[in-house]
């Protein structure tokens, strides 16, 4: 186990090259003391109808050679030869190779899955750098809170989805999450970046998430009336209203999640 602080920036990486920490901590803080929204909070008056779409929801081609605009995704959004979905290592975003602090506990397998949003402002970006640095910011808040006076050691999911559809790695699944108080052992946390009481998930996200939760399924041997979202399991708005519809018509009859 890895006791790297999370002050061991700017990160080495080179995925995140040109990231400083005060640029990264600015990130931060100007999604607005995001770890008071988070996944708590009652439901904004947005209405359904009124939620903006995805924002440059085309996905930009993939960067090939040494020439390609930096800006453009370096990771690959296609499924491997398994039809498994690709996922982004740690690495790419964050130099913290493992928990901040001692106080983790063994996640014990998978039996169930929740899902989560991230609960802050609106995010559309697509590009590695701005996900890479909400990812980091989300960490970063995530450190700076407790549970019944324990300080959290690491982000609290195990995987992220992003506005483009590609997820990436965030706690170790060896750990036990921080997603779900006093229900993580045993359970899986993902979570889409983005306010879905605000916003709504862009069709690439929204197609990621129902391949990586029935490949996840299917690891697992979870049976779809395990797969939860955070809200049918604590009161909280969490995963806001347009991403809860979706997990409902998921798992629904002919939803994407029945015929995994």
């Amino acid at each position: 186990m890895s006791d790297a602080s999370p002050n061991d920036f700017p990160p080495s990486n080179p995925r995140l090259a040109g990231w400083s920490r005060r640029a990264l901590i600015q990130s931060g803080l100007v999604l607005g003391l995001w770890s008071l929204a988070g996944c708590k909070g009652p439901p904004s008056a947005v209405a359904m109808d009124t939620m903006p779409g995805p924002v440059n929801a085309t996905l930009p081609p993939l960067a090939v050679g040494p020439g390609a605009p930096a800006a453009r995704p370096i990771f690959p959004h296609s499924p491997l030869a398994n039809g498994d979905l690709f996922v982004v290592p740690r690495s790419a975003w964050t130099n913290a190779v493992g928990p901040a602090r001692r106080n983790i506990k063994p996640l014990n397998g998978v039996r169930r899955i929740t899902i989560h949003h991230e609960g802050s402002t609106l995010f559309t970006a697509m590009d590695d750098r701005s996900v890479a640095g909400r990812i980091e910011s989300v960490r970063q808040s995530h450190l700076s809170r407790r549970t019944k006076g324990e300080p959290w050691a690491d982000i609290g999911y195990h995987y992220v989805i992003d506005p483009s559809g590609r997820v990436w790695e965030a706690r170790s699944v060896q750990y036990q999450g921080a997603h779900v108080e006093d229900q993580n052992e045993n359970n899986l946390g993902i979570v889409m970046l983005g306010n879905f009481d605000r916003q709504q998930p862009t069709p690439q996200a929204a197609l990621a998430l129902d391949r990586f939760i029935a490949q996840q399924m299917r690891r697992y041997s979870v049976p779809v009336q395990q797969v939860r979202t955070h809200q049918e399991l604590a009161p909280t708005a969490c995963p806001g209203r347009s991403l809860q519809g979706h997990m409902r018509a998921a798992r629904g009859g002919g939803g994407a999640l029945r015929l995994a």
